[in-house]
């Protein structure tokens, strides 16, 4: 059981790993490690400061000490003048433990002046690195959207992007499907011309059935003048005649009809 959450463990890190890698910007990188680096520059001149004031307090005390020594030397020489010794020693017992103060102070002013300047030093370091740094970000910005806008442009031209992969398959399938429906209608259309496929709409006719439909016509019509012609005439025929006239009819159209070629009739 610990084998499998371990390998399971080690399967969730890689994914994230690799989920995080495909989100992480170097450019955003870059900017976040400068700025915690502007961060630290700004704590250690935040100290270089601090530890300068503390200096400048023990300097004002250590000229406030020694101007109390230097009164009280004064005093004890007054004194002493005066005759009184008395005074004269509580003076300078006075001034010797305000010079212990001022050795102490003197002391701790020196380390902390040593300080001051190591602190100085290290921000002046610490500012030149991040001077270069800032720079060596920069050119790496500018190198990275320059290889990344190239790798697109070529990627655009080569067709193999996901937006112009997309592109590409619409008009595959697009022209896939041109392709079909000509297909489909020239196989109609050769369908129809050879009579294989009916029009049930009967809209569509043949050469043959067109040539018959217009002798038949021609005939019914040629019959109906007749009887009118009998009709306004005012005499009476009968059938016999009106059928003698249209075999009359029929053989002077079949006549001339005659010397006319034979109508083709091909396939279109």
């Amino acid at each position: 059981m610990s084998g499998v959450m371990k390998r399971m463990g080690m399967i969730f890190r890689a994914k994230a790993n690799k989920a995080l890698d495909r989100a992480e910007d170097p450019r955003e990188t870059l900017d976040y490690s400068y700025q915690k680096q502007l961060e630290l520059l700004q704590k250690v001149r935040r100290g270089v400061a601090d530890v300068a004031t503390s200096r400048k307090r023990l300097e004002l005390q250590l000229n406030q000490l020694q101007s109390q020594s230097t009164k009280l030397e004064d005093q004890g020489r007054k004194a002493l003048a005066l005759g009184r010794e008395d005074l004269a020693r509580e003076a300078l017992s006075r001034r010797a433990a305000l010079q212990q103060q001022v050795t102490d102070l003197e002391t701790q002013h020196s380390t902390l002046q040593g300080e001051e300047e190591k602190l100085t030093l290290a921000a002046q370091r610490l500012q030149a690195k991040v001077d270069a740094f800032r720079t060596k970000k920069e050119t790496i910005k500018a190198t990275y959207t320059a290889a990344q806008a190239q790798t697109r442009i070529g990627e655009a031209f080569s067709g193999i992007s996901e937006e112009m992969g997309d592109v590409g398959m619409a008009i595959q399938r697009a022209e896939d499907k041109t392709a079909q429906l000509q297909a489909r209608a020239g196989a109609i259309d050769e369908l129809l011309a050879s009579g294989a496929l009916d029009d049930q709409s009967g809209m569509h006719k043949d050469d043959i059935q067109a040539e018959l439909d217009r002798l038949s016509g021609g005939t019914d019509v040629e019959l109906e003048l007749q009887r009118m012609k009998a009709e306004l005439a005012g005499g009476t025929t009968d059938q016999q005649a009106i059928e003698g006239g249209t075999s009359q009819q029929q053989s002077q159209q079949q006549s001339q009809q005659q010397p006319q070629d034979t109508p083709r009739f091909d396939k279109q």
